[in-house]
């Protein structure tokens, strides 16, 4: 029976770049495949849209664009704050990842941003997800269909 909408599917995968750097994979996270709905917006839309009219255990690859992946990178996406709204126990280093908290509604949701600057009156904050901007190439088995 082929993978439909609304189907709880488990996949096993492997995640690469062009240059065949693996960035995930399956085995990465303990062996364990990597459960979502499909048509629930839980994976980026390029794998999810891949696995529609795929049956069990079939095996196959796909290679995603930017835009169906993680989207492109924005360069509006780096944004200065001032060096005062870290604890000044913080000594903000270049590559750390900090977590910010945006509020929705009700409640708040962390984002991660990577400091990519840091002077002595502000710190350059990248929102970007770390794979903006990257094609990506999968290797994939679906091993379960629910």
């Amino acid at each position: 029976m082929p993978v439909k909408d609304g189907d709880k599917i488990k996949v096993e995968y492997e995640g690469s770049f062009d240059d065949g750097e693996i960035f995930d994979s399956t085995k990465m996270h303990g062996g364990e495949p990597l459960e979502f709905g499909v048509g629930q917006h839980q994976v980026v839309p390029g794998f999810e849209m891949a696995m529609l009219g795929k049956e069990i255990n079939e095996e196959f690859q796909i290679h995603l664009e930017p835009k169906d992946a993680y989207g492109e990178y924005h360069a509006e996406g780096v944004q200065a704050i001032p060096r005062t709204q870290f604890p000044p126990e913080m000594n903000p280093q270049v590559g750390m990842i900090v977590e910010l908290q945006q509020q929705h509604g009700d409640h708040t949701h962390p984002i991660p941003a990577k400091i990519v600057d840091v002077n002595e009156e502000e710190v350059k904050l990248d929102l970007n997800h770390p794979l903006a901007g990257k094609a990506l190439n999968f290797k994939i088995k679906i091993v379960g269909i629910n």
